[in-house]
């Protein structure tokens, strides 16, 4: 291991402890900025010293190794501002998807939700366009305040972030988003409550949510459904150690209690052979993998 960087940071914490699987071995740090100049900072130091390191929002799409991860973890847990302005939310990158979606609802404001029950951060959103029941990111972003590779803030429209299913430039360009703006539209507030009590209704009667996971574990191949795939592959309830394909719905693999991130991994790859092997496609992992 490194020598620590942070004298604030905790050593090898368990990253079981901060992603939605359960599972993980240790950081080699733990640091929690408290503005977003402190990201900044952290970042800096970081890659002065040629210490890798990893932005972490909620945890929700990540496979950490049962080895854990040998650099520093920058967590976004205390970057939770958010702030209203007229019909727009001013998001520090760590603020819950969930919260803004209550927010929106509070404020009479419609087009935020499809977020109201993603387990994810603003950041986290923003980096993988995420979205649910027919509405994402890219249809509400207005603008985001990224931090680049060398160092450099920018502040960048929607327009320009090459926003796709699951993609978007905050990704393929390796940016950190600071804090992003969302422009909604004055709505009836029974409408919006309505809304989300009907889509919070549908996940619990279609998803897992009585166990840890990564929401779902593929991405929608062109032209499939990655849940129709795996159940018509037969593979519903295909279970390695703790870790098995969910049998209320394909799509997610689930921690059903003591799993390791080995478990789940290897659920994953048996999921895309067997798949593949069947109907000649490979599915891709919603899931990314830190440590492996």
């Amino acid at each position: 291991m490194h020598t620590p960087l942070f004298q604030n940071a905790l050593l090898d914490e368990p990253m079981s402890k901060h992603t939605t699987f359960g599972v993980g071995g240790p950081a080699a740090e733990f640091v929690v900025p408290e503005t977003p100049d402190e990201l900044a900072d952290a970042i800096a130091s970081c890659r002065e010293a040629g210490v890798p390191y990893f932005v972490l929002g909620k945890g929700s799409d990540l496979l950490v190794s049962d080895e854990g991860f040998d650099g520093v973890i920058v967590s976004l847990d205390a970057l939770v501002g958010v702030r209203r302005e007229g019909d727009a939310f001013v998001c520090d990158a760590g603020a819950s998807l969930t919260y803004v979606a209550k927010r929106a609802l509070y404020a009479g404001l419609t087009g935020f939700e499809f977020a109201c029950g993603i387990p994810g951060s603003i950041g986290g959103a923003c980096f993988m366009n995420a979205g649910a029941y027919d509405g994402c990111m890219a249809d509400v972003l207005e603008s985001v305040d990224v931090l680049t590779p060398d160092g450099e803030r920018r502040t960048l429209a929607s327009d320009e972030l090459d926003m796709g299913y699951r993609k978007s430039r905050v990704r393929t360009e390796g940016l950190v988003v600071l804090c992003a703006t969302i422009r909604l539209t004055p709505g009836d507030r029974a409408a919006i409550r309505a809304k989300m009590d009907d889509f919070t209704g549908r996940r619990k009667e279609k998803q897992p949510l009585e166990y840890g996971s990564a929401g779902s574990t593929f991405k929608r191949p062109e032209g499939y459904f990655a849940g129709k795939l795996i159940m018509d592959a037969g593979l519903m309830g295909y279970q390695v150690g703790g870790a098995a394909v969910s049998t209320k719905h394909a799509g997610f693999v689930v921690n059903l209690g003591g799993a390791t991130a080995a478990d789940v991994r290897a659920v994953i790859t048996h999921v895309q052979d067997e798949v593949e092997r069947q109907f000649g496609v490979r599915l891709e992992p919603e899931v990314r993998f830190l440590g492996w």
